[in-house]
């Protein structure tokens, strides 16, 4: 889980251009399109929403998810809001991949 946090917050430094401490919807669509570590981290972080963000089509809804304080940006608190959703997920997953195994 460490090494999933760690990975999390490189990956909102790598969207982070500006180092504004958040992220617009210019950063996140530029570095989704174009940066291979971001892409990679967001399409297995088990949050759909950081998922959406991948999806053109499901992008703003996404980002008004994300956004919980509507401020227009994905601040740092935001982020970590949904990764940590992410890790349960993921957690939940290898619960049940393990339980699968033990039987």
């Amino acid at each position: 889980t460490g090494e999933f946090l760690s990975a999390a917050r490189q990956c909102f430094q790598l969207i982070d251009k500006d180092m504004g401490g958040s992220l617009s919807k210019d950063e996140i669509v530029k570095a989704c399109r174009d940066d291979k570590e971001v892409i990679k981290f967001l399409s297995t972080c088990g949050e759909e929403n950081l998922q959406f963000l991948l999806h053109p089509p499901r992008l703003q809804k996404a980002l008004e998810i994300l956004d919980t304080d509507k401020s227009g940006e994905v601040d740092e608190t935001e982020w970590d809001m949904a990764i940590n959703r992410g890790l349960s997920k993921r957690l939940e997953q290898l619960a049940i991949e393990r339980e699968r195994r033990e039987r």
